[in-house]
């Protein structure tokens, strides 16, 4: 009977997760409505007068507990859904729909669906659980945040609707070319529901009624209707404008945005071509298309509004809407050789034909259709995921928000004193009932100011705009203020620290296994097996007349000035038989003589008839595989005209490529020449080739498998290409160092390249130790999984490269730092900051090292070449870890205890997959570093949208490929994006403790106020609420950026002692200067003199704090915009001191030469009968509370003595990070020279083996 309870207990469950272990991981618990209880609910809603129903509309979870029964979620009609944060709460209901695929079947039983009953269940319990799980044979399900999640039976649990992206082998991919029925379509149809990405533009109606029952607006609302009770009508009827005015403003930016991103998704309502099972095609809307239906691919190209998988012909995609790469991309169909693996959209991408992108050509066999097969369609493809990114963003946690939330509580508790001491001076002085009850809620508008939200997302909107002026567009505001708290910043190399494109250096020949002398220009190689490898191996294609492709191939097949030729118009070509040609370029190419120059169609018919003779020198391309990053390597296969055999051409990874070679083929000092040239910072790709069997046939071809094609090679020799650094990059590593900002790249090139471009750039400075990771799997000989601790060795070793070499190349080694490389990226303004840290001269220098100052390092550079030495400041060397991904691999995987280590001590990571540059960055992050990352978008994608600022360098559309996208193709963006995080923080910093300040001042104004049963005026509450405070909070942000990226860091809480203490003071130093103020008035004889009040707003005591008030709100406003070393000095925005000039001056004019009529507007005493002398002393005292709160400003917050004191008060807890590095530099880590063994039983620890040779 165990498995009858286990089972009845798990069908009874109301609780449930989904997505486990995933970021969109769901919480869901069942309810069921309840008749009596929904009953009740309106009867309270009617009681409450509604309030009510806006509780249960900002808290769902609430309305669920009142109309609602929790119940098995199987029983449900209502879920409630929250996400891991608690952030996004929704409820939504269950729905019943009817469906024919066996797949998702309810009436499937367990015994059939388990393949034998469990002789221990009393199977009619079990039967009358499964009956009661299902309703008239429907299948349940639900639909949250676009994704449909259905009841399963046989796990007794909903989950997301799986489509044929998840465990559907590629078998069954391709047996499925038939298509589907009309019937089955349809029925797939209900299930899966439209493939369409509609983003809903809701009506300005809606929007309305959305954004009017926020908190903040609701509070608004019930305050004007205060203040109406009060009879502040002006000021009432103001804040209305103005709040009007901000609801329009919200709504018109909030459905244009939403427009923008439905145009940018939207796709052309079409037709398309599909299979109709075996009845040939039918045409059907695209918006129709389910899982499992067969397209027909145009053949003049489309965009693709599914994922799909390519089963027959090929396709040229440009992918750059997913990417930002757009450099077109070959796709080729899925083959029987994958048959045994799962399905994939990330393995098998280069069959996948994704949602978004656009296929530039197809090429398919003579009249045949390129034929792909649905896997994903609407909002579960590729695209659709990007959307529900954009719509439903991973919520922030940035301490900044959650302090302002425990700030506002203290606001409410200091409100709730405030109405307590109201209420007992109130009842001490008689006051009526009415006039208590408003003044105690009239507190609350007071001391929680409306705005306060407003006011802090002042400083990121002004920086928004200046990014977007400096190219730079930013899609998730939110993580503007991150971007001022990254201490660690990562790199992509190739087009993101290195240009974009390679330039050709040589090509490295081999003949009877010893390298022979570099060839640089690849042209005047002989006609042989390195030059046709040259001229095949490559993806390029011809699209409108331009050959189009990867930039490493263009630059190539160019270098060696061949021609390429491809059979048929672009929109029809692509038989396999009918082959692309390569031939040499030559007089008659140029002329023209098509009598002389062959076509592909005559090499087929020739080639058939056997006349190999007849004709010039030519190759014909049969087959293509791919690169793939998973092998690290492309293949082709080719016959040269001429010869009765076909040959494989292969290309890619030199460690990979000599794997694949036979032995005897490779020199003996492979790895030595390897590691000379890309320690110099040299791509160095490897090159071989295979003769096959002449009796394999141009069939035999198109079906066998690439790995029976790409074994038992024949080394060719080597590709050197050399990749210069931006001229930008150097300066910019060199101000983030400076900045004491983390760098570190990680890249899918070789490690020694990696390793030289971080030396180059300044990653790794001169005299640092780089020590290489090298980590071993487990494999047959060795059971045990093992890391090895290498040192690396310097570009600039002696036995690395030959005198006579070196001397032969000097004029074309790559990436040495010359003037133009450090001084050409640098804008004019930035250049004297850095000529302070590298001094530059020309001249000789010895041995002896750079004469000047002591304290300074100096590169050795031969200056006759026009290259100069850079004096930099001495610096103690650091260790450095280089790490490839096989290496991060096994540490993952088998030594977890090191994985912090190699996180924290790694600077170059090479040979990385997207997977593991996005783990690298949530690594940091768990080890509590703010991670930003810069990327061209290409591979990039995962780790950009993992970091805390994910920046693109890329032309394609902003909202898809990261967070930032800059159009600036260099990474000068990253400082930018730092100098305005920084800024908008403080800024940020600075409007809040202004909000809460200018609250507080109002607060102790109307408490003094209140002592007297007197308060401010409806206009004079509209002067410094509208004018002063308004105007102040607008132009406070509008302060610049500082120009320098400055070591220090800006705070991130609010609640750090040097802002708490600088918040009482201010409060402290207001409570006393108007009390002061109040005691001089009081000593006044025209005071004591005065008659009775007219009305409650007609005293001195009003009029006085109202005056001298005005220059306080002015006052904290100047302590608060701090300049540099985060924002530029006050004096540079100009709005706001015009603006503070023109206040001070306006309060200054009311109160030193009052005017009748201003007073009798504004509700005050006849100032003007008053002698001078009183008038000018107010001035003065409000005047010295300018000086005096800068003072404290400075002196809490800026001064360098109370820094200390707060250091050594605070003793704040060190990051996990600074405590890994504590622990590197005790242990004396890592063991260079070692080799580190995981247990055969377990990886919880490892055993060191020393090597003798270190």
């Amino acid at each position: 009977m165990n498995g009858s309870a286990s089972d009845s207990a798990s069908l009874l469950q109301s609780k449930g997760v989904l997505n486990a272990g995933k970021d969109d991981e769901l919480d869901i618990t069942g309810y069921r409505r309840d008749g009596l209880k929904t009953f009740l609910f309106y009867v309270l809603a009617v009681l409450s007068l509604g309030i009510l129903l806006l509780v249960v509309y900002w808290k769902p979870e609430l309305e669920c507990q009142l109309k609602c029964k929790e119940c098995a979620l199987y029983n449900a009609d209502v879920i409630l859904v929250k996400d891991k944060f608690d952030q996004q709460i929704g409820v939504v209901d269950v729905k019943l729909i009817t469906t024919t695929e066996e797949k998702y079947d309810v009436s499937v039983s367990y015994q059939e669906a388990d393949g034998a009953g469990d002789p221990q269940t009393d199977i009619g319990d079990r039967d009358t659980l499964i009956s009661s799980s299902r309703v008239d044979g429907k299948m349940r399900c639900f639909d949250y945040q676009h994704y449909r999640y259905i009841w399963d039976t046989q796990r007794r649990a909903f989950k997301e609707l799986e489509d044929l992206s998840t465990n559907t082998t590629n078998k069954t991919i391709l047996d499925s070319s038939q298509g589907l029925t009309q019937d089955q379509r349809n029925s797939r149809l209900i299930v899966y529901g439209l493939n369409a990405i509609d983003i809903e533009v809701k009506s300005y109606w809606k929007l309305l009624i959305e954004e009017v029952l926020t908190p903040f607006y609701i509070f608004q609302i019930a305050s004007v209707v205060l203040w109406l009770f009060d009879e502040y009508y002006y000021y009432a009827g103001c804040i209305l404008v103005v709040s009007g005015g901000s609801i329009a403003l919200s709504l018109y930016e909030t459905k244009k945005q939403r427009i923008t991103l439905r145009n940018m998704m939207a796709t052309d309502d079409t037709n398309i071509l599909v299979a109709d099972g075996a009845d040939g095609f039918i045409e059907i809307p695209e918006r129709e298309l389910v899982p499992g239906d067969v397209i027909a691919v145009p053949a003049n190209g489309c965009v693709m509004t599914c994922d799909a998988v390519l089963i027959t012909g090929t396709c040229i995609v440009n992918e750059s809407m997913l990417t930002g790469e757009s450099v077109p991309v070959t796709k080729t169909p899925l083959t029987h050789q994958e048959d045994g693996e799962l399905y994939s959209p990330e393995i098998h991408k280069r069959h996948t034909l994704f949602s978004g992108t656009h296929v530039v050509q197809t090429r398919y066999y003579g009249n045949s259709k390129v034929l792909a097969v649905v896997v994903r369609t609407g909002y579960c493809t590729a695209k659709g995921e990007l959307v529900c990114a954009i719509l439903y963003p991973k919520p922030l946690d940035f301490k900044f928000y959650r302090d302002s939330v425990k700030f506002i509580l203290f606001l409410a508790v200091m409100a709730s004193l405030g109405m307590v001491y109201s209420l007992i001076m109130y009842i001490r002085n008689g006051a009526p009932v009415d006039q208590m009850i408003k003044r105690l809620l009239d507190i609350v508008t007071i001391i929680v100011p409306p705005a306060l939200p407003a006011a802090m997302t002042v400083g990121t909107v002004y920086a928004q705009s200046r990014l977007k002026k400096e190219g730079i567009f930013c899609i998730s505001p939110p993580r503007i203020n991150f971007c001022g708290r990254i201490n660690a910043f990562c790199f992509d190399k190739t087009g993101t620290l290195t240009e974009d494109g390679l330039d050709m250096w040589g090509v490295v020949p081999v003949a009877d296994k010893h390298f022979h002398e570099v060839q640089h220009d690849p042209s005047k190689l002989d006609r042989g097996a390195l030059l046709i490898c040259l001229a095949s191996c490559h993806s390029l294609t011809i699209i409108n007349g331009e050959l189009s492709g990867d930039p490493l191939d263009l630059i190539m097949f160019n270098a060696i000035k061949w021609h390429l030729e491809e059979p048929g118009q672009d929109t029809s070509k692509y038989d396999t038989i009918m082959p692309t040609v390569v031939r040499p370029y030559s007089r008659d190419t140029f002329l023209g003589e098509e009598e002389k120059l062959i076509t592909s169609d005559e090499l087929f018919e020739n080639a058939l008839a056997g006349k190999w003779d007849q004709h010039p020198f030519e190759v014909g391309i049969i087959r293509q595989f791919t690169f793939s990053s998973a092998v690290q390597r492309m293949s082709v296969i080719t016959r040269t005209i001429g010869q009765d055999h076909m040959e494989v051409y292969c290309k890619g990874a030199p460690e990979k490529i000599a794997s694949l070679c036979l032995q005897e083929t490779l020199p003996h000092n492979f790895n030595h020449i390897l590691h000379k040239y890309t320690v110099q910072g040299f791509r160095v790709i490897a090159l071989a080739y295979r003769k096959l069997d002449a009796k394999i046939t141009w069939h035999q071809v198109q079906r066998i498998a690439r790995d029976k094609m790409e074994c038992d090679l024949e080394f060719l020799g080597l590709l050197v290409m050399q990749n210069q650094l931006k001229p930008q990059t150097t300066p910019v590593i060199h101000t983030l160092q400076k900045a004491n900002i983390r760098t570190v790249m990680i890249t899918g090139d070789m490690i020694q390249t990696a390793v030289s471009v971080a030396r180059n750039c300044g990653m790794v400075r001169p005299n640092d130790k780089v020590i290489i990771v090298n980590g071993h799997p487990p494999d047959k000989e060795n059971p045990a999984a093992r890391i090895e601790w290498e040192l690396a060795e310097a570009a600039e070793d002696p036995e690395l490269v030959d005198e006579e070499e070196s001397s032969a190349n000097d004029e074309t080694e790559p990436m040495l730092l010359t003037r133009d490389t450090i001084l050409s990226g640098v804008k004019q303004s930035e250049r004297g900051e850095l000529s302070q840290v590298g001094e530059m001269h020309r001249g000789n220098h010895d041995d002896s090292g750079p004469t000047g100052p002591s304290g300074f390092l100096c590169f050795p550079v031969d200056f006759n070449k026009g290259y100069q030495s850079i004096k930099m400041l001495e610096y103690e060397p650091r260790t450095h870890l280089a790490v490839t991904g096989r290496a991060f691999s096994v540490v993952t995987n088998h030594f977890p205890e090191l994985l912090p280590k190699v996180c924290i001590l790694g600077t170059v990571f090479a040979r990385m997959a997207p997977d593991q540059k996005c783990a690298l960055i949530e690594n940091l992050q768990e080890y509590g570093y703010i991670v930003g990352m810069c990327g061209d978008g290409a591979n990039d994608c995962e780790a950009l949208k993992a970091a805390h600022a994910g920046i693109s360098l890329s032309e394609a559309e902003a909202s898809v490929a990261a967070p930032f996208t800059s159009r600036v193709n260099n990474i000068e963006c990253v400082v930018t994006a730092m100098r305005e995080g920084r800024c908008a923080l403080v800024t940020s910093f600075g409007c809040f403790k202004y909000m809460a300040l200018y609250s507080f001042i109002q607060f102790i104004s109307v408490l003094i106020l209140y002592t007297f049963q007197t308060n401010l005026s409806d206009l004079e509450f509209l002067y410094v609420d509208l004018i002063i405070t308004t105007t102040i909070a607008v132009l406070l942000g509008n302060t610049g950026a500082y120009e320098k990226l400055v070591r220090n860091k800006p705070p991130d809480s609010l609640v750090k002692m040097s802002n708490i203490l600088s918040i009482l003071m201010q409060v402290a130093i207001t409570a006393a200067f108007q009390l002061g103020i109040l005691f001089y008035l009081m000593e006044q004889p025209f005071y004591k003199n005065d008659l009775e009040p007219l009305k409650e707003t007609d005293t001195w005591e009003s009029t006085i704090i109202f005056l001298s008030s005005s220059f306080m709100y002015i006052a904290v406003a100047i302590s608060f915009s701090k300049g540099p070393p985060f924002r530029r000095p006050i004096y540079t925005n100009v709005p706001f001191l015009i603006a503070i000039i023109i206040l001070y001056s306006l309060s200054a004019f009311m109160l030193l030469a009052p005017q009748e009529p201003i007073e009798h507007f504004m509700d005050m005493k006849p100032l003007h009968t008053i002698d001078f002398t009183f008038r000018l002393t107010i001035f003065c005292i409000s005047s010295a509370f300018l000086v005096v709160s800068g003072l404290m400003e400075w002196l809490f917050v800026d001064s360098g003595l109370m820094k200390c004191l707060y250091r050594a008060l605070e003793r704040k807890q060190k990051s996990r990070y600074k405590v890994i590095q504590d622990t590197i530099v005790a242990e004396e880590w890592p063991p260079v020279g070692q080799t580190l063994l995981a247990s055969a039983n377990s990886d919880e620890f490892a055993v060191n083996m020393n090597n003798s040779e270190h």
